[in-house]
């Protein structure tokens, strides 16, 4: 596997369901592995893969992203198929590797890696149960294969954003629903008092969504 990368496993043999978590710019795959035990009560495997490009971030720190950002306009194609290559490449490896429920798993992404989350909604709708995109933003041109109208065949998508979001408007949280509705996904909506973040509500939400896609129909009526 050649994305470096932190897990949380439940107890128990497995097979888990499983959530993998894509971090946002700047930050590194111990970033959202602390979600893990306030998800379902800690039993889902959650993979918190990295991003592959450095980023400078203090004096001796240094962060990682998906591709390099290049302000006010969209990301530069190349580096964003080779994020999006290492990332499949990761996920064909993890599941191979890890125990999981193979039609359980969700895919969840903050801010930049929101972007990475969006396109493998859009490109390959049927390999996640659910996606999360939180304090994100959904670029067509990029998140769709070149040529191709996405059918999302009601997948699940939960789109969060802050009000007061100051890294990214929440006017492109919002632009992303009527899309995603268009294409024919499930979208639960929610905006939250909070800035780029995830907050105790929206964690709770979260929480919810994930229960009900990836545990709730395992149990027996």
């Amino acid at each position: 596997m050649q994305l470096v990368h932190a897990l949380h496993e439940p107890a128990g043999d497995g097979p888990h369901p499983t959530v993998i978590a894509l971090h946002g710019w700047g930050a590194n795959a111990l970033d959202l592995l602390g979600l893990a035990p306030h998800l379902v009560g800690g039993r889902l495997l959650v993979v918190c893969p990295q991003g592959p490009v450095g980023v400078p971030i203090a004096p001796g720190a240094q962060g990682y992203g998906w591709f390099p950002l290049s302000m006010g306009r969209p990301p530069d194609r190349a580096a964003f198929e080779a994020a999006y290559a290492a990332l499949d490449a990761f996920f064909t490896a993890a599941a191979q590797r890890y125990a999981m429920v193979p039609d359980k798993t969700a895919l969840l992404g903050f801010s930049q890696g929101g972007v990475m989350a969006y396109a493998f909604a859009l490109r390959q709708p049927k390999r996640f149960a659910a996606v999360a995109a939180l304090s994100t933003w959904l670029v067509p041109e990029l998140v769709a294969a070149e040529g191709s109208t996405p059918a999302l065949d009601r997948l699940p998508v939960l789109v969060q954003h802050g009000s007061s979001d100051q890294m990214i408007p929440i006017e492109r949280g919002r632009d992303a629903v009527p899309l995603l509705r268009q294409w024919n996904a499930d979208v639960v909506y929610r905006e939250y008092d909070m800035g780029h973040e995830i907050s105790g509500p929206s964690l709770r939400d979260l929480n919810e969504f994930l229960q009900r896609r990836l545990v709730s129909s395992l149990v027996s009526p």
